[in-house]
């Protein structure tokens, strides 16, 4: 009886602590990270504070949990298009770049979310590395694309390709959030995968020769 108790208490923490971190995510969505206190984080999550410090030994903690959590959605909306088999190396860069660059990647809620943690991150190192590590899941996918394409190029050129298409992505990313309506319907992705095809010197899927 005791070992068929144990997923579901497994279960049960794990979605404590994920409530813990939506609730964080929510408040730093409305009011920035000042909104983001012990007590108020418990309250959205309909939890005691003191329950809090049994899943994170700090407020510290649950912020990194939370931009981690964050980053990691990002990149697997991006990547969610690569689940479709039976593409084309080029084609699945295309449709990596434009799930980039179109909802619900690009969205004022998740920038405002990014833009605040971004002082944390400047003065936390422990914040730093939760952001390295999600800009290199990032770009480690980026790079595995673009390496996997039809063209002569060397580990450091397909490095350095991948490190100028995800800057040529972020700044979309980050022009299209902040000013939604500034964009016609397409109007990223479609600036978005001539600028990349342009770096790596590829046509564009369909595209006349």
């Amino acid at each position: 009886m005791e070992s068929d108790r144990r997923p579901y208490k497994r279960e049960s923490e794990e979605a404590r602590r994920d409530a813990l971190i939506a609730a964080a995510l929510d408040l730093v969505a409305e009011g920035g990270p000042q909104a983001a206190t012990v007590r108020a984080i418990a309250q959205r999550a309909g939890v005691t504070p003191g329950l809090i410090r049994h899943y994170f030994s700090s407020k510290e903690e649950l912020t990194r949990a939370a931009y981690r959590h964050l980053m990691q959605r990002l990149t697997l909306d991006s990547a969610e298009e690569l689940l479709s088999a039976g593409r084309a190396p080029i084609e699945r860069l295309a449709a990596f770049v434009s799930a980039s660059l179109r909802p619900p990647v690009v969205d004022p809620l998740r920038l405002g979310l990014w833009a605040g943690f971004l002082n944390a991150m400047r003065l936390d190192p422990e914040m730093r590395a939760v952001h390295e590590q999600g800009y290199r899941a990032y770009r480690d996918i980026l790079e595995n694309l673009i390496a996997s394409l039809p063209r002569a190029a060397n580990p450091a050129q397909i490095r350095r390709d991948a490190i100028a298409c995800n800057a040529v992505i972020d700044g979309l990313w980050l022009e299209g959030s902040a000013l939604p309506d500034s964009f016609a319907n397409g109007e990223l992705e479609t600036i978005g995968l001539a600028a990349v095809f342009a770096i790596l010197n590829l046509p564009l899927p369909g595209a006349a020769p």
